[in-house]
């Protein structure tokens, strides 16, 4: 633990409102330096204790139709994308299948979802690589998915933590970039520094709960438009969230 020396003013200063001053930036200094530590703490038991074992929303019953289902939830909604799947997961189940399929009737098909011309695009040829290279199987290291196209950081470790149950890293999406600037777990924007941060602030045995708990508890009990949530679970953890909307930008 860091360790911290303070001297109090000597008698020889008479203005009591600059020892008060001098307290006051004593204790910001030292709340800052563990109060992400603490604060990280008190939000993962809560998430662990809502959420013991949490799964994503998205519907799929092969592996290969996850890593596709987490491709097209790139800025869109579970629900979406799994009324989008729900028909193209019939048609389409392994890795060969999306590898043959035909680019301009798979954008078609995919046409509700945002950016779906270049997710098709990657789609068909991530297929083409895993049914070529990984013998039909989704790789099972980061470095291998985030060699992908269309997989990045994010996708990489949401399909290790769902399909495998590995987590070397903690993927950020709005939820948790939402949750972790209000909680001032980070100061950064960057979806990937964000992962980054929380990973230095959270032991690694906790990771697993970050992602789907965080997600699960923006759309189920605190929702992105700015409201009053100080009755909320990790708001009454940390009442200053509620002043903090501005910082989920």
């Amino acid at each position: 633990m860091q360790k911290y020396s303070f001297a109090f003013p000597s008698r020889g200063v008479r203005n009591w409102r600059k020892a008060l001053a001098l307290v006051r930036i004593f204790l910001m200094v030292v709340g800052c330096a563990g109060g992400r530590e603490d604060r990280a703490r008190k939000i993962v038991s809560y998430l662990k204790r809502a959420y013991p074992k949490p799964k994503s929303e998205l519907a799929y019953k092969t592996p290969f139709q996850f890593a596709v289902a987490v491709i097209l939830s790139a800025q869109c909604t579970d629900k979406v994308v799994n009324r989008v799947t729900e028909r193209l997961f019939k048609k389409y189940k392994k890795p060969s299948c999306f590898a043959n399929a035909d680019p301009l009737v798979f954008e078609r098909e995919i046409s509700s979802i945002p950016f779906f011309r270049n997710k098709a695009k990657h789609i068909i040829a991530t297929a083409k690589i895993v049914s070529r290279d990984f013998g039909g199987k989704v790789p099972r290291t980061a470095e291998q998915l985030q060699s992908l196209p269309g997989i990045g950081y994010k996708t990489a470790h949401v399909v290790l933590g769902e399909l495998f149950d590995d987590w070397p890293g903690i993927p950020t999406d709005t939820h948790v970039k939402r949750f972790a600037r209000r909680f001032d777990l980070s100061d950064n924007t960057d979806l990937k520094k964000i992962s980054h941060d929380l990973e230095k602030l959270i032991p690694k045995k906790d990771w697993k709960y970050i992602n789907n708990g965080f997600v699960l508890y923006g759309r189920y009990v605190c929702s992105a438009r700015p409201h009053d949530c100080t009755k909320h679970p990790l708001t009454k953890l940390w009442p200053e969230a509620n002043k903090r909307w501005m910082k989920t930008r």
